[in-house]
């Protein structure tokens, strides 16, 4: 007997009047949102427009439900086009069937659209956008715990699940614990999120390199979450769809990885010579210690003409003083008549 596990709500879906507000549309709105808001901060922390990221999203959010359904619904066809299946419940996108795989390559197509529109890189937005992706995931993912789906194989661990009887697989309708796989995905996936802002800030992943990260984390992670699920999967080769999906974009996302590895990355915000705000100080620069090397020789030569000149004075003022005064030896000398000067004599 298990003393201790997860309940699973007692309902799924709220009335407004005549209107159904459905858990599993709002855990996908939340995501949207929480998206939106990440992705947004960190475009802004790169030099970006914020209004940017809410354009591309208006195409890239369409095109990702569009897509996460059609891969639903192509990988699990007999489920809406069998005998005794209603097709048009293909379109009931509030019972859930949303494929992850699917959702990110046709919402890719969306946001190339809103990118050109903006003038923007792909590669660029695919970067900023990827922790803020996967941060949608971890929340969509409640939506699946809501409806009571993608559970796990039968477990009595202490955080086992409690499926209802209406939900329970029917050649196990006495089991009432699995394994709440939605649970390990979010938890997953907000690591990978942490993972990716971890990266970004201490490698600065340019040119989609970050983004390759997040499906070769995510992917890694699905691998062992698909191996857990019982729910109805076509199997090729003994594997589950998701499976092989996932190793195809696990290779190609390290491909590509390894391809652009040795190639330096694109600066953020290039500075331009001709347009910078930076300017030589006045008296800086080769010219100006020239022109100072010739004010210093030239301002020598001044100080040493006049040091010339002074001397040349002070020799005068010497001479000077030091000739005799003839005008007061001349009468003497007459008178003496034969010129004895009375040791005067030089």
């Amino acid at each position: 007997m298990t003393l201790a596990y997860l309940p699973s709500p007692s309902q799924g879906v709220w009335h407004l009047g005549p209107v159904p507000i459905r858990a599993y549309a709002l855990c996908i709105i939340a995501g949207i949102f929480a998206a939106l808001w990440l992705t947004g901060r960190r475009w802004e922390a790169r030099g970006g427009n914020r209004d940017d990221i809410a354009d591309i999203t208006l195409w890239a959010v369409p095109f990702g439900i569009a897509g996460g359904r059609l891969y639903h619904v192509i990988t699990d066809p007999e489920l809406y086009f069998t005998a005794g299946e209603q097709p048009i419940r293909a379109l009931y996108i509030w019972d859930g069937g949303l494929g992850i795989p699917g959702a990110v390559m046709l919402g890719a197509v969306g946001a190339w659209i809103g990118c050109r529109r903006r003038g923007i890189k792909l590669a660029d937005f695919a970067d900023a956008v990827a922790p803020g992706l996967v941060l949608a995931q971890a929340i969509g993912r409640w939506g699946n715990y809501f409806n009571q789906e993608l559970y796990g194989r039968p477990t009595h661990l202490p955080w086992a699940l409690r499926i209802d009887p209406a939900h329970r697989p029917a050649d196990m309708p006495n089991v009432a614990l699995y394994h709440p796989t939605f649970l390990y995905e979010s938890l997953w996936d907000l690591g990978v999120m942490a993972l990716l802002l971890l990266l970004d800030r201490r490698y600065q992943l340019r040119r989609a390199r970050l983004f390759a990260c997040y499906v070769l984390a995510y992917t890694a992670g699905r691998s062992w979450i698909e191996a857990l699920r019982i729910d109805h999967a076509n199997h090729f080769f003994g594997l589950r769809l998701n499976d092989w999906v996932s190793a195809i974009l696990f290779i190609g996302a390290l491909v590509y990885l390894l391809a652009t590895r040795t190639k330096p990355a694109a600066p953020v915000a290039p500075a331009s010579a001709a347009h910078s705000d930076i300017r030589p100080a006045a008296g800086s620069g080769p010219a100006a210690d020239a022109e100072a090397a010739t004010g210093t020789a030239a301002d020598r030569s001044d100080e040493h003409g006049r040091d010339t000149e002074e001397s040349a004075a002070e020799g005068t003022e010497s001479n000077d003083a030091a000739r005799p005064d003839t005008t007061a030896t001349e009468g003497p000398a007459r008178d003496a008549g034969t010129g004895h000067h009375n040791g005067q004599h030089r």
